[in-house]
């Protein structure tokens, strides 16, 4: 009975002791490597277990493995026994778990950690991190994207872990982080070294549209292109190239964002300290066209010093042309400093002025009253353009297309092309007018048909037409009216119907009206002159003749 109490008191001693010291599943155990063979160690954990690691998982990425008899290490039990009775170890799981640890611990505290980069995946790059696997993005590689990531692989460096999940297994790792901290830090020496107006060395690194990037030994500055010489520059390839040492000047520093804008074109002379001198008003001088706008044309004279030429002020007779019509780039052009704007540093230039005025020209060589020809270039409601001498036009009103009745009436007779006659009447050269006629240049037929006749004249006309109103009649082939009222002195005889068609009447002119080309008659005028005269001759008021007396006698002396 004594000995049956004391064997189960031993059995559960024993069962309790090997509950004890037996490592539990899942853990992280101590072992001692026992053997080398067929590429595996054989590692014995203790409590009589002995289990079998690849050589492989000894080793780091790129990396022999090291590992020999007699060397302790941990590993990781997965189960106490297989199929044949050892225990189933994992080195890598062990460093695994162990990494994990450490990683989360310089997670935790914002810390970098060391790796190195193994593998090639999609969007980026694998990295051992001392037994457990992160995922470098692509973009986190470096500040600039890498083309060939070759030189990198294998290289243990530092990396910040940007996030992770254990439970996923999940870590994303940046290099990035950790360079351009490192860069900052560089940036903030550089900087700190650096004083506005410094003149300093730098390389070209990039070149973009708009300027170029300098390394200035470790911090970059822009190159602006408007900084890069006094003259126009179209793009930063046109005077620099990547690789090239540049002299540069400092312009400015800003301490909060380290941005740096350089300038080269400071280091040299200001050719606008000169234009005043050198381009006064009025001159004349030889430029080059070096662009061409909507508006207008620049033109260099010299490196750095550029004029407008505004549209208007291109071509004395091409008024609303585009200016690439009238001149080209890099044409070489002769220009006139027409103002000088030192505060704005602007040039107004002039190209018509380097060019006579044609208008001037034409007022020289055709006076008013000459005859000239042209072709119909236009033809509007108010009259039609014709094309004269030095690419300039003149109109013709429609008061001036005819002596015979509307120029509404016959400016459809009118026709582009056409080569008419015409006379200059009016040329104003400040409003760059040119006022002709066509009638003029046909002559006037009513002043040919008037004649010697003045206002007075006594002159004989042929009734044409009888009205209520008065008689039309006819003179040299122009026509007249003589209203009712001026057909006769004496009331009673002013009746047109007392006159035919086909009657010669003797009248006298009361006005001639060369606007609408009518003269004024009257019967009345000349019946009252003709007394006047006679009493003026044959008699006077103390004579005590009478009237008829007079006009008797004035009568036989015509007879």
């Amino acid at each position: 009975m004594a000995q049956n109490t004391s064997m189960e008191e031993f059995e559960a001693l024993l069962n309790e002791s090997l509950e004890m010291d037996t490592p539990e599943e899942g853990s992280v155990v101590k072992g001692k490597v026992i053997a080398i063979e067929a590429g595996q160690a054989i590692i014995d954990v203790g409590y009589k277990m002995e289990g079998r690691v690849e050589l492989k998982e000894f080793a780091n990425p790129g990396e022999a493995p090291e590992i020999a008899v007699g060397d302790e290490v941990e590993v990781y039990l997965r189960a106490a026994e297989n199929a044949r009775g050892e225990a189933v170890i994992s080195r890598e799981m062990a460093r695994r778990e162990e990494a994990w640890d450490r990683l989360e611990k310089a997670y935790a505290d914002d810390a970098r950690v060391e790796g190195a980069i193994f593998g090639r995946v999609k969007g980026g790059f694998t990295v051992d991190l001392g037994g457990a696997v992160a995922f470098l993005p692509g973009s986190q590689v470096d500040v600039r994207p890498v083309r060939d990531a070759g030189p990198l692989m294998g290289l243990k460096q530092p990396f910040q872990i940007l996030k992770m999940d254990r439970r996923r297994g999940n870590i994303v790792v940046s290099r990035r982080a950790i360079l351009e901290e490192s860069r900052a830090e560089q940036r903030a020496e550089v900087i700190a070294n650096l004083t506005e107006g410094q003149a300093v060395d730098g390389v070209v690194k990039n070149i973009t549209e708009y300027g170029a990037f300098v390394d200035l030994g470790g911090v970059d500055g822009l190159l602006h292109v408007t900084d890069m010489a006094w003259r126009r520059v179209n793009h930063p390839n046109e005077i620099l190239s990547i690789g090239e040492t540049v002299k540069v000047q400092v312009i400015k520093i800003n301490k909060e964002t380290h941005r740096i804008s350089l300038g080269m074109k400071q280091l040299q002379d200001d050719p606008w300290d000169t234009v005043v001198a050198k381009y006064p008003l009025d001159s004349v001088h030889t430029g080059r066209v070096t662009n061409i706008t909507d508006y207008g044309a620049f033109v260099e004279l010299e490196a750095g010093v550029e004029g407008l030429v505004h549209v208007s002020e291109m071509s004395w007779t091409k008024k609303n042309v585009h200016p690439g019509k009238i001149v080209s780039t890099s044409q070489e052009v002769e220009v006139m400093v027409l103002e000088i704007d030192e505060a704005k540093r602007r040039v107004s230039l002039g190209l018509k002025q380097t060019m006579r005025n044609p208008w001037e020209i034409f007022a020289e060589t055709h006076p008013e009253g000459t005859q000239v020809e042209g072709e119909v270039k236009n033809i509007t409601e108010f009259g039609l353009f014709v094309g004269l001498p030095g690419e300039i036009d003149g109109m013709v009103h429609l008061s001036d297309l005819t002596w015979e009745g509307r120029g509404e009436d016959v400016i459809g007779s009118y026709a582009k092309g056409d080569i008419v006659q015409a006379v200059v009447s009016e040329v104003d050269v400040e409003k760059e007018r040119i006022s002709l006629s066509i009638k003029a240049a046909q002559g006037d037929p009513f002043a040919d048909a008037i004649g010697g006749v003045k206002r007075g004249s006594i002159i004989t006309v042929a009734v044409t037409a009888i009205e209520d109103g008065g008689v039309e009649v006819e003179y040299e082939g122009m026509k007249s009216f003589i209203r009712r009222s001026d057909l006769s002195r004496d009331r009673a005889e002013q009746r047109p119907e007392r006159f035919q068609v086909g009657d010669k009447i003797d009248v006298r002119v009361t006005n001639i009206d060369s606007k609408t080309r009518r003269l004024g008659l009257s019967i009345k005028a000349r019946e009252i002159a003709e007394e006047k005269e006679a009493v003026e001759q044959y008699g006077s008021s103390d004579s005590g003749a009478s009237l008829g007396d007079i006009l008797g006698a004035a009568l036989k002396t015509d007879d």
